[in-house]
């Protein structure tokens, strides 16, 4: 049986130095460390844990599968938890009204379809659901996301549906840029961000930078910063 005081302790300590080098990166970008989120992303890690993570101070989570969402929302709220949820990864659309009920926001919004879809379950649900629209700014084919020349079109249709609430963007930069192709990814972001907003003063939030490249993201102007491995360790997949 694992030694949960030992794991707790050790997420603990995890969670205190990210905050801490959170803090530190936005106070050398000249910014509010208020301003800047951290989504401890939970994706395969189990309730019991999330549960440790609640009681070290963590308050939002980011899940990437519906499913799972589910599960662990059911867990933590059954004892009284209740943190943000926020959906992280692909979302296909007949998922969304199984996260409806209860999630705070999805990043991962990357078409009209997805966003109608949200729409209609908030609706149904009798809430408003945040969103953000996910930019491909590496421009993989592989992945996800709308493409820059095509934000503005889908925002102002976006905008227009009720019971969302459109906040910003969310981008997954290229696992093999360099330090100066993912700030250049990050910088496009904020610029688009910034552009748009200038119509929309809705659009503030930035969702970029994981474990292993936050600083960066923070420097270029992200109030959400998506950490998984840092907080809770290596992931445990099941078999």
């Amino acid at each position: 049986m694992p030694d949960t005081n030992k794991n707790s302790n050790s997420l603990a300590r995890r969670w205190k130095n990210i905050h801490t080098e959170v803090v530190a990166s936005a106070i050398k970008a000249n910014r509010d460390p208020a301003d800047v989120k951290i989504i401890a992303v939970s994706k395969t890690q189990p309730s019991v844990i999330l549960i440790e993570a609640v009681s070290c101070g963590i308050t939002v989570f980011g899940e990437n599968y519906a499913l799972e969402a589910i599960e662990k929302h059911s867990a933590l709220s059954a004892i009284g938890l209740n943190p943000e949820w926020h959906f992280i990864g692909h979302l296909q659309s007949n998922k969304v009204k199984l996260i409806a009920p209860f999630i705070t926001m999805i990043h991962s919004v990357d078409s009209l379809k997805l966003a109608r879809e949200i729409s209609k379950c908030a609706v149904e649900n009798n809430r408003t659901i945040k969103i953000l629209i996910q930019v491909n700014t590496s421009s993989e084919e592989s992945k996800s996301g709308c493409e820059p020349n095509d934000v503005n079109k889908l925002v102002e249709d976006v905008v227009k549906l009720p019971s969302i609430e459109l906040c910003g963007f969310m981008t997954i930069p290229s696992f093999t840029a360099t330090d100066d192709e993912l700030r250049g990814e990050f910088s496009t972001l904020r610029q688009t961000r910034d552009e748009l907003q200038i119509h929309y003063p809705s659009l503030v939030h930035l969702s970029m930078g994981m474990s292993g490249d936050f600083p960066l993201a923070i420097s270029e102007g992200a109030t959400m910063v998506r950490i998984g491995t840092a907080i809770f360790g290596e992931r445990v997949y099941s078999k």
